[in-house]
């Protein structure tokens, strides 16, 4: 009776091990892929933030040029301290608070594909040497914004995929590992430009 008990005993001291080996193994792996969704999100902030410090340069420019189009200027100018102002940490990514975040950097696209057409009205603006500098930087961080975002994406899903397999979602469950949201297209992206000629 007694080398049973201790039979038992090392068995059950056997899973233990096991158990916390596993665990600690799945926690370190999910420690690891949380800090590359951290990375991928800090680059689409870097990209947002470039976006957001090339803007009063085109906005500067565009205004020598067509001061009368104050209103377009003006919802620049809005539209990138609404973006600015919402700081959006990795920790705080939530389905609610990434659209909320989206809708006020479509928000500001949506005012400098405004502003960027404004320049067709002014060929002297066109030929502006600072201004073609500035768009050009403008549409490579467009861009890289694009390519930052795909990369999140990517690595979210596999964070959210790994989370969500067993047993690490037992292990994600008790160490406080949450689902990671994606970004999506934006609203009415999904219907085509009507084009006139």
């Amino acid at each position: 009776m007694k080398k049973i008990g201790c039979i038992v005993g090392v068995v059950i001291l056997a899973l233990v091990l096991l158990l916390c080996g596993t665990g600690c193994s799945k926690y370190n792996s999910m420690v690891t892929m949380q800090n590359e969704v951290e990375n991928a999100w800090s680059m689409v902030e870097t990209q947002y933030q470039r976006r957001a410090d090339l803007i009063p340069n085109l906005v500067e420019t565009v205004k020598g040029y067509a001061a009368h189009e104050s209103n377009t200027l003006q919802a620049v100018t809005e539209a990138r301290a609404k973006a600015g102002s919402i700081n959006l940490s990795v920790d705080d990514l939530t389905e609610e608070n990434l659209q909320k975040f989206n809708q006020a950097q479509n928000q500001l696209s949506g005012a400098m594909k405004s502003l960027l057409a404004v320049s067709e009205s002014y060929p002297d603006l066109k030929a502006n040497e600072n201004f073609m500098k500035f768009q050009d930087e403008y549409a490579g961080t467009e861009n890289r914004i694009q390519l930052a975002r795909r990369d999140y994406n990517e690595v979210a899903k596999k964070y959210n995929t790994q989370i969500a397999l067993f047993p690490n979602n037992i292990f994600a469950g008790f160490f406080g590992f949450q689902k990671k949201p994606y970004f999506s297209a934006a609203e009415g992206s999904d219907v085509a430009p009507t084009v006139k000629f």
